[in-house]
């Protein structure tokens, strides 16, 4: 593992998310790794998808994908298609990602860059490197009522959902909750826990 791509999506700089993605970002640099940063928030990513975006397969969605003349979106691309690793932090929000980070899902993991399907209803392709996906999420839910009444959609939407259309990278996920009125000790201690988990995860560069 050599190159990872490190995503936020929270829109307050002070949140926990941030801290965690410093945190995350300072292990992986220390073992060697090159880390590509991003905080879409800050960045002002733009999640709205083009019509010409809207499609999945054929050599013609590739071709218009490849003509994106959003600097950012092309840049994104081009580290997703790079990496070796994909890191990401943010919150559970109604038991979905934030909108920015669904949005990014939309405009980076296309065709000709993530995976390619022969038809719609195929199995994709893989064409991005990614071997390892690792996800960490904050939550103001406890174990017990996520369990009885949510069953943890983030799961299955990174698991089951993204993973194999970045090419069933192993995936490591670590919730962290509740977050809201958690003690300074607390949060330091899941500080150095993902900051484990990450060096666990990525290893060190031979």
């Amino acid at each position: 593992m050599s190159r990872v791509m490190l995503l936020l999506a929270h829109p307050r700089s002070t949140s926990f998310c941030h801290a965690l993605a410093e945190r995350v970002a300072e292990q992986l640099i220390e073992l060697g790794h090159e880390v590509r940063s991003h905080d879409l928030y800050a960045e002002r990513f733009d999640p709205i998808l083009a019509t010409y975006e809207s499609h999945t397969t054929g050599d013609e969605t590739e071709s218009a994908l490849a003509r994106e003349e959003d600097p950012l979106i092309s840049l994104h691309r081009a580290e997703l298609r790079q990496a070796d690793g994909l890191a990401v932090v943010h919150p559970n929000w109604w038991g979905m990602p934030p909108a920015i980070l669904t949005g990014w899902v939309d405009r980076v993991v296309v065709p000709g860059v993530a995976y390619r399907l022969a038809d719609a209803t195929g199995h994709p392709e893989p064409l991005a490197p990614v071997q390892q996906l690792f996800v960490v999420n904050t939550s103001d839910t406890t174990d017990e009522r996520e369990e009885t009444l949510y069953k943890d959609p983030l799961a299955s939407i990174w698991g089951r959902c993204i993973a194999p259309y970045l090419g069933s990278p192993a995936v490591t996920r670590r919730v962290l909750r509740p977050v809201a009125g958690s003690s300074d000790q607390q949060r330091a201690a899941w500080l150095d826990e993902v900051g484990m988990l990450a060096a666990e995860t990525f290893g060190a560069v031979s």
